[in-house]
């Protein structure tokens, strides 16, 4: 039976490459792509039955591990693998914190990528070979609970919050998703509600718990 790969990553070269390392392994495997975080989103609504998901952690929409979180809210059966050049055992640790299967570096050769997405499709966990998890350390209540309102987001919702996080206005948001300045209105109100947070500003901070590079992160201003 084929099995459907979803591969998110900005950069068509690597793209080209983890299609060629999967189908080593999965000969039959069909390959569904964005490049973005918002035709990510679209491709697991048009592929629900999807059999796993490559994310890139540093692509448009991305900001740090929020896209993953809201991704096994949306979607908690399909297994998420985490390719990304930031593989440090705390990036990997993370990863698995927020929900990955797996976590492979975009320095690995094609048959370790391989072999490592065959196994997740397989129900196993995969790390880096040369991964060693870091000691057990308590994660802050809040990163849990911000996990675990982005996983709350509708599609919708999570769009117009990766646009608010890029410090887009209301009226940039409504340009680039075909909507009314009022519709977009409506979303952040809701966003900012299940966030728990009273403006963009709170809404950026708390989010930017989950990144890995808290400079990317901009802020705009309110607009009523």
């Amino acid at each position: 039976m084929a099995r459907t790969i979803l591969i998110a990553d900005d950069h068509p070269l690597f793209r080209a490459a983890l299609r060629g390392a999967v189908a080593a392994n999965l000969a039959d495997a069909e390959f569904v792509e964005a490049e973005s975080v918002a035709g990510l989103l679209e491709a697991i609504e048009r592929h629900p039955h999807a059999d796993v998901l490559l994310l890139d952690l540093d692509m448009p929409g991305a900001h740090g591990f929020s896209a993953l979180a809201h991704v096994r809210g949306l979607r908690p059966e399909l297994p998420v693998v985490i390719v990304s050049a930031t593989a440090d055992a705390a990036t990997i640790a993370n990863a698995f914190t927020y929900g990955a299967q797996g976590f492979i570096a975009k320095s690995s050769d094609a048959a370790t990528i391989g072999g490592g997405i065959e196994s997740v499709l397989q129900g196993e966990l995969v790390t880096p070979p040369a991964y060693r998890a870091p000691l057990p350390s308590r994660r802050p209540v809040d990163d849990l609970e911000v996990a675990a309102q982005l996983a709350e987001l509708t599609p919708q919702q999570f769009r117009v919050l990766s646009m608010l996080l890029s410090g887009l206005l209301n009226k940039q948001i409504a340009f680039e998703l075909d909507v009314s300045e009022a519709t977009v209105k409506a979303h952040v109100t809701a966003v900012l509600r299940k966030l728990g947070v009273a403006n963009r500003t709170q809404a950026v901070l708390r989010v930017g718990r989950l990144a890995i590079d808290h400079g990317v992160l901009k802020v705009a201003p309110d607009d009523e």
